[in-house]
């Protein structure tokens, strides 16, 4: 089973959700995770690596997207970020990243 963290940038954009949202991200998380995080599926690939990129993996929970990076040797899941994409552009608080 994998520790998972979440840095301050990723804990202030779960608290920019309202509460019903937040359940529905912390669940995906925890389930999704926990175990295995490096493994792809449907809801879980690497990241594109396109000078934009925030970190390793990408989980999608619905309109939502956590972005996040594994470190195998301690088994610990760093969540770096939290947000939403409604269509095809992602949105962190609201706003969309530069």
């Amino acid at each position: 089973m994998y520790t998972i963290e979440l840095t301050s940038e990723a804990e202030d954009d779960l608290k920019w959700f309202d509460r019903r949202d937040r359940n529905i991200i912390v669940d995906g998380i925890k389930t999704n995770l926990s175990y295995q995080p490096t493994v792809m599926t449907m809801n879980r690939k690497p990241c594109r690596d396109d000078g934009t990129k925030i970190a390793d993996w990408e989980l999608r929970i619905g309109v939502y997207r956590v972005y996040y990076n594994v470190e195998e040797q301690v088994r610990v899941v760093a969540i770096e970020r939290i947000g939403e994409k409604p269509n095809n552009t992602v949105f962190f608080r609201g706003q969309q990243e530069e």
